[in-house]
C-alpha cells in the first residue's frame, strides 16, 4: 500500500534526448537519497534528489555518469562523439561538462559564479551555448542592505528576485577553448535556438519590462558577430522558435496579438517577407502537454522539431490525454493541416525530442508510471520497481450546456463505501486526464474516492471550453464540478456522498475556497496554494499585472472594474463558511502569494471555522510536483491527516 513515503522510492525520467541518428537517447533519471549519510543528527532525515545521467542504445537502459551530486541537460554533439551536461560539484552550482563517448573523464567547460541553464550545441559543432548569470553576485539581503525597485516585475515564481541585469547568452568555441559572453540583454530571453548555418541564433525577448510583463515577445536574430536584429512584430507570447531547415524561415509556439492567456497556443511560420501562416490550421487543440501530474522532477522538453522542409513534429493535448502530431505546410504558403503521429487517447506524452531519424520520449498513463522510449520501444523498467500496485481510474461523462464533459474516479480495493473526495485542477487552462499521479494513487490506496475532471476552462477540449469562463470564474466551472461530482455520487454507489470534501491548487485553490463560500455540502477543504482575494493578487503576483485582464477582462486599477474582481473573490463571501479547512502554501510562492493563504487562514479564524495552516519555507508554486522530498512528505500527510480527522466513520457522526 503506498504511503506518503512510497514517494522517496520513486525514481524519476526527465529530458529524454535522442542521438543525431536517431539510435540512442540520454536522459536524466532523478533519485530521493539521504543527504547526509553519516547522519549526524540521527532522528532528522535529509532526503534530497540526486540525478545522474542515464544512457540506452535501444536496449535497457544503463547509468552514464555517477557521484554524489547532481549531472543534468545532456546534449548529444552534432556527430555524437561528445555529451555535453551540467553538473554539480566543486563547489559550484549548474557548470558546464563535456564528456567523450568513446571514453575517458568529464572535463569541465565553465566556472561560473552562477550556474549554466538551456545548453545548446551549434549545428557545426565548434560552440557550446547557454544562458547564465555568470560571475554577478547579489549579497544586499545577506548585508541587511535595501533593495531598491524600479521595474514592473521584480520577484518571480522559482527564481525569488529577480537579478539587477538579466542572464547572458554564452558561447564556449571548443576550437580554441575559450568562453565568451555572446549577447547581454535588456530584457530577459525566454529562449533561443540555433540557425542551421552556425553564424545566428534565433532568440525570444520583449521590447522593454512592462511589455515583459504582459507577455509581448518578438524574436530576434543574434549573429555571431554584431548587433541583434529584430524579426518579428508579435506583440505577443512565444513559448518556443524553431529555425527552419533553409534557413530564412523560422516557427513559433505562441499566441497571436490581441489574444490573450485563454487561447490556445498554435504553430506559426514566418518567412522573410513577413506573411505568417498557421502550421496546425484545424487542430483544434492546444500545443504542448497539459497534463498535470506529479512524477515529473526535471526537465521536460517538448519543443517542435523540423523532421523535413515541410513538416512540423509537436505534441498536443487532446482531451486527458497528450500525443505527439505532424502538421504539413500546404504549397504556395497556404495553411497546414495536421495528422496523427503517436498519440494515445488513454496515455501521455510528457516530452519528447526528435530527429529525422528517430524520437525520444517519455510515455505515461493514469497507472502506468512514467517510463523512457525510443523508437517507440521503452527502456526502462520504472513501473515495475513501484513499491505498489498502481490502480486504473474509471470513466465518468457528466453534461454541460457546451456537451459532454468527462472525469475519473480512482477507488481503493474492495466494495466498502468510501469518502468521496473532488479534487480540482489548477490554471484554470490546464488538464487533468491520463498522467501518473502518485498523490491520487496514495489517496486512493488509504481509502477514498478520488473524483477528478475537467470542467469549462480545461485545455484540451476545444477552444470554444475554454473560452466559456472567460470573464465569469465560479460560475459555468462552478456548475460543471458539482454536476461531474454529483454524476459520480449517483453512479458509483461505493462513494458516501454524507463523507466528502473538496481540495485543490492554485486556481483549484481558488474554486475550493469559491464553492466552501457558497455551499456547506462538503464535510472538509484543503485548499492549496490558493488565491481568495483576487484585488490584491494583482498587485503581489508575478502574473498580477496581466492575468486578470487575460482571464476576466478586469484591472484592479481601474476605479469601474475592481469592484467586479472584488465580487469574484472569495474572500467577500468567507462568512458564509462552514467547512472545516486544511490551508496549505509556500512562503515563496509568487504566483500566487502566501498573502492570499494568510487572509484566508486570518478570516475563518476569526470567523471560528475549524482551520490549519501549513506553511513551507524555501519552497514555490511547484512544491506539489517537484519539491524538496521531505516537504513533500509533510504536505502528503497532512492531507491524509485532515482528512482522516473529518471523514472517518466516527468524525462524519460529530
Amino acid at each position: 500500500m503506498p504511503t506518503p513515503k512510497s514517494l522517496l522510492a520513486l525514481s524519476f525520467p526527465s529530458d529524454p534526448q535522442v542521438s543525431p541518428d536517431g539510435t540512442r537517447v540520454a536522459f536524466v533519471l532523478s533519485r530521493i537519497e539521504e543527504d547526509d549519510p553519516l547522519k549526524r543528527e540521527p532522528d532528522f532525515a535529509r532526503p534530497r534528489y540526486k540525478a545522474h545521467i542515464w544512457l540506452s542504445d535501444g536496449g535497457p537502459a544503463r547509468a552514464f555518469t555517477g557521484g554524489d551530486g547532481r549531472d543534468t541537460s545532456p546534449r548529444w554533439s552534432p556527430d555524437a562523439a561528445h555529451l555535453a551536461f551540467v553538473r554539480d560539484g566543486g563547489g559550484r552550482k549548474g557548470q558546464l561538462h563535456l564528456l567523450p563517448l568513446a571514453g575517458g573523464e568529464a572535463r569541465r567547460l565553465t566556472s561560473l559564479k552562477n550556474p549554466v541553464q538551456d545548453v545548446q550545441w551549434s549545428p557545426d559543432g565548434r560552440f557550446l551555448s547557454f544562458l547564465s548569470l555568470g560571475d554577478d553576485e547579489d549579497q544586499r539581503d545577506e548585508r541587511g542592505e535595501a533593495r531598491v525597485i524600479t521595474r514592473p516585475r521584480y520577484r518571480f515564481n522559482g527564481q525569488d528576485w529577480l537579478p539587477e541585469r538579466p542572464a547572458r547568452l554564452w558561447r564556449y568555441d571548443l576550437q580554441d577553448s575559450t568562453l565568451s559572453e555572446w549577447h547581454a540583454p535588456a530584457v530577459a530571453i525566454t529562449t533561443y535556438a540555433w540557425r542551421p548555418d552556425s553564424q545566428s541564433a534565433l532568440f525570444v525577448s520583449s521590447l522593454d519590462d512592462l511589455r515583459a510583463a504582459h507577455w509581448q515577445q518578438e524574436v530576434w536574430a543574434l549573429p555571431l558577430h554584431g548587433a541583434p536584429v529584430q524579426q518579428t512584430h508579435w506583440n505577443s507570447a512565444i513559448t518556443a522558435v524553431i529555425p527552419h531547415p533553409d534557413g530564412e524561415r523560422f516557427a513559433v509556439v505562441g499566441r497571436p496579438e490581441g489574444q490573450g492567456n485563454t487561447e490556445h497556443p498554435h504553430l506559426y511560420v514566418t518567412g522573410p517577407d513577413g506573411v505568417v501562416v498557421r502550421a496546425d490550421a484545424g487542430h483544434d487543440h492546444p500545443v504542448g502537454n497539459a497534463v498535470g501530474g506529479d512524477c515529473h522532477v526535471g526537465a521536460m522538453p517538448e519543443r517542435p522539431v523540423w523532421l523535413d522542409h515541410h513538416t512540423l513534429l509537436f505534441s498536443a493535448t487532446v482531451r486527458g490525454s497528450c500525443g505527439l502530431f505532424r502538421a504539413t505546410l500546404g504549397g504556395s504558403g497556404a495553411a497546414g493541416s495536421v495528422t496523427a503521429h503517436d498519440h494515445r487517447p488513454d496515455g501521455v506524452i510528457a516530452a519528447f525530442t526528435a530527429t529525422a531519424s528517430g524520437v525520444a520520449l517519455l510515455r505515461e498513463a493514469a497507472d502506468v508510471f512514467p517510463e523512457v522510449e525510443l523508437g517507440g520501444v521503452a527502456v526502462t523498467s520504472l513501473n515495475d520497481r513501484l513499491p505498489f500496485a498502481a490502480r486504473a481510474p474509471q470513466r465518468v461523462s457528466f453534461p454541460t450546456p457546451l456537451g459532454e464533459g468527462e472525469g475519473w474516479v480512482l477507488l481503493p480495493d474492495g466494495d466498502a463505501p468510501v469518502p468521496a473526495l473532488l479534487n480540482i485542477h489548477g490554471g484554470p487552462h490546464t488538464d487533468y486526464g491520463h498522467a501518473f499521479t502518485h498523490e491520487f494513487q496514495l489517496l486512493a490506496a488509504r481509502g477514498h474516492g478520488v473524483c477528478y475532471s475537467n470542467p469549462r476552462g480545461s485545455i484540451g477540449y476545444g477552444q470554444a471550453w475554454v473560452d466559456d469562463i472567460h470573464g465569469r470564474w465560479g460560475t459555468v466551472d462552478q456548475d460543471d464540478l458539482l454536476t461531474f461530482f454529483d454524476t459520480c455520487l449517483d453512479r458509483i454507489a461505493r462513494l458516501d456522498r454524507s463523507r466528502t470534501a473538496v481540495m485543490g491548487g492554485s486556481y483549484g485553490g481558488f474554486m475550493t475556497n469559491w464553492i466552501t463560500a457558497h455551499t456547506t455540502r462538503f464535510q472538509a477543504a484543503i485548499t492549496d496554494r490558493s488565491i481568495c482575494n483576487l484585488i490584491s493578487f494583482a498587485g503581489t503576483s508575478d502574473i498580477g499585472l496581466r492575468f486578470w485582464a487575460d482571464e476576466l477582462g478586469l484591472s484592479a486599477h481601474r476605479r469601474a472594474e475592481a469592484p467586479r474582481l472584488w465580487y469574484m473573490s472569495p474572500l467577500q463571501y468567507v462568512e458564509d463558511v462552514r467547512t472545516p479547512t486544511l490551508i496549505v502554501h509556500s512562503v515563496l510562492d509568487h504566483r500566487c502569494p502566501i498573502e492570499q493563504g494568510e487572509q484566508w487562514y486570518a478570516a475563518l479564524t476569526q470567523l471560528g471555522v475549524p482551520t490549519r495552516f501549513v506553511r513551507f519555507p524555501g519552497e514555490d508554486h511547484e512544491l506539489s510536483r517537484s519539491g524538496r522530498p521531505d516537504r513533500r512528505l509533510v504536505r502528503l500527510q497532512e492531507t491524509l491527516d485532515w482528512l482522516g480527522r473529518w471523514l472517518d466513520t466516527d468524525s462524519a457522526a460529530r
